[in-house]
């Protein structure tokens, strides 16, 4: 497999170089993997600080910046960060209106996080915790204890972040995210394996003619596998997965997410397709992304989330953020 890497032992410390001489707004410590606003801790606004195995990007460094993280923790491929980076970012983003940790639920950051905490308040440092487990698809995995966090996680990271840059207390930025986790499901579809920098070959055995509907952002097993689909029936499928685990009575996010080697035209052409069964099924649809945003390293495939919005959570969703990967009303 070819990889525009120098060797798998440094991809992750060569990417975060790389993130800190693109982005001047962000403090990027290669040797500790952390990646912090430039302007943190903010006088006032509670600090939230997100963190998971690299091979996600933009997810989650590439949410850092006004409006959304005030810190990220990366950690290897795959691979959970260890508890030191996340209470190294949050002492250095805490403006002592206390700190929000956002976590998906893998049982690495689950446990790595909690741990984290704990040094964190042995600091003085006030924290609160999300746990984000949107995905649908499969009740345990090969990493978690129940759903999986994927697609969520940025709708709980833009809001949460907007409510604390508006300089929300520490209980009610805590709230809002877990209502948004609340309020969200996600169902994902792999066209093709991945191939992390440190194997060199695919991580599972998907033959040609099949997709495995239910993925994780790991490649985890999903449901089921079938002979390839029309995007028109993956839509379907789908779309009809995440509106049987929930009945929206507002309108809703969709959040289209690319797993990282989808084209752009086929997400808009998928798009095309989940909007139409939210049409047929009566979901009225408020804001729409479309994009790599979520992904795991080269893989084929995409995701759907929905997040029902109140008025309240739609105005922070549009709320500005400036961030290397989204970036609106600055």
């Amino acid at each position: 497999m070819r990889m525009l890497i120098n060797v798998p032992e440094t991809v992750v410390a060569d990417a975060l170089r790389g993130i800190a001489a693109a982005h001047p707004e962000l403090t990027v410590d290669v040797e500790n993997r952390v990646i912090v606003r430039r302007d943190a801790p903010v006088a006032g606004q509670v600090a939230l600080v997100s963190g998971g195995g690299s091979g996600h990007e933009p997810l989650h460094g590439g949410f850092v910046g006004p409006g959304m993280l005030s810190a990220a923790c990366p950690g290897e491929v795959f691979t959970s960060p260890v508890p030191d980076q996340m209470a190294r970012a949050a002492a250095a983003v805490d403006s002592g209106a206390g700190v929000l940790f956002v976590v998906k639920n893998y049982t690495g950051d689950v446990l790595n996080f909690d741990m984290a905490a704990e040094l964190a308040e042995d600091e003085g440092i006030q924290v609160a915790k999300v746990l984000v487990n949107d995905d649908v698809a499969v009740t345990d995995s090969l990493y978690t204890a129940g759903r999986r966090g994927t697609g969520a996680t940025l709708f709980v990271e833009k809001i949460a972040g907007a409510a604390a840059a508006e300089g929300q207390p520490l209980e009610r930025v805590e709230s809002v995210g877990r209502q948004v986790n609340e309020n969200s499901r996600s169902f994902g579809v792999a066209l093709s394996a991945v191939t992390t920098p440190a194997k060199g070959s695919p991580t599972f055995d998907l033959p040609a003619g099949e997709l495995e509907l239910g993925i994780g952002i790991h490649g985890e097993p999903g449901r089921e596998r079938r002979a390839m689909m029309t995007s028109r029936e993956i839509a379907d499928f789908a779309v009809h997965a995440v509106l049987d685990d929930m009945t929206p009575r507002n309108p809703v996010l969709v959040l289209v997410n690319g797993m990282g080697a989808t084209p752009l035209l086929e997400l808009y052409g998928f798009n095309a397709e989940v909007q139409r069964v939210l049409g047929e099924r009566g979901v009225a649809v408020a804001r729409t992304l479309v994009g790599n945003y979520v992904t795991s390293l080269d893989m084929a495939g995409a995701s759907v989330t929905l997040c029902q919005v109140d008025e309240e959570l739609l105005r922070l969703w549009d709320a500005p953020v400036s961030t290397p990967a989204l970036r609106w009303g600055m």
